[in-house]
């Protein structure tokens, strides 16, 4: 009898301990989910996205003809162009431009070229809007005022960051490891995401200095694009690709 007992009792907590077991893997799943959604909406497809304004909402600070151009020949054919590497170079074409850029140096130039072009054109499109806010708020804006003395401090250094890049590249705002914001710029195509960058960590706002990015309306002035740029930058979404670091 007594052993009876003993046998239903472990039969009982065999079971108790089993659904703990499956309660926890439950746990672990739903939290692995959570933790794979915060950062999807920041993960970068070989696929161009539509522009998510019309090619003339930017105006008057950039041009509709400039956008058209830019949009449906330079940033299409860096998304082509890439395909093309990831197919030549045996990658999958579900792979994410993040993965191929944090070891881009283990691809061809083909690939560093077209995968930083493509990248950098979709952050790019997204930083900007119709009537920006004109300052970011929140945590944003206290780390940029904590880490560059003042917001205008900070406008002047990422300005002097895109005109004094010689020839063609880019003006960066980005996070490092520690989560703390750097200026910085890069040549060409490059960006911070790649192995082979000088300067390193998460893109929060990125500026196009190409001159085909502002040449028919600036003509050699990108001091002046730089300037009037401020006024259509999308704030709300950088301080989301912040807070999702």
């Amino acid at each position: 009898m007594q052993r009876r007992k003993f046998i239903g009792h472990i039969s009982k907590a065999g079971l108790v301990a089993a659904a703990a077991g499956s309660i926890t893997s439950l746990e672990s799943c739903s939290s692995s989910k959570k933790t794979s959604s915060n950062s999807g909406p920041f993960t970068t497809s070989l696929d161009q996205l539509p522009l998510p304004y019309r090619y003339d909402a930017l105006e008057p600070v950039i041009d509709a003809k400039t956008m058209e151009i830019h949009f449906t020949k330079h940033a299409a054919a860096y998304s082509t162009n890439l395909k093309d590497a990831v197919k030549a170079e045996g990658l999958s074409d579900k792979s994410s431009v993040e993965d191929i850029l944090a070891r881009v140096s283990k691809f061809s130039p083909k690939m560093r070229n077209n995968g930083g072009g493509h990248y950098n054109h979709e952050l790019f499109w997204q930083c900007m809007k119709p009537n920006g806010e004109g300052t970011p708020s929140g945590k944003l804006l206290t780390d940029i005022e904590a880490q560059f003395n003042s917001f205008g401090n900070f406008k002047s250094l990422f300005t002097d960051a895109g005109k004094n890049r010689f020839g063609s590249g880019w003006a960066w705002l980005y996070a490092d490891s520690q989560k703390k914001l750097h200026i910085g710029s890069t040549p060409n195509q490059d960006n911070p995401l790649m192995d082979v960058s000088e300067i390193k960590g998460f893109p929060i706002l990125g500026l196009d200095v190409w001159e085909h990015a502002y040449y028919l309306k600036y003509m050699n002035k990108r001091a002046d694009y730089i300037d009037n740029w401020w006024k259509v930058v999308n704030w709300e979404y950088v301080q989301k690709r912040y807070a999702a670091i």
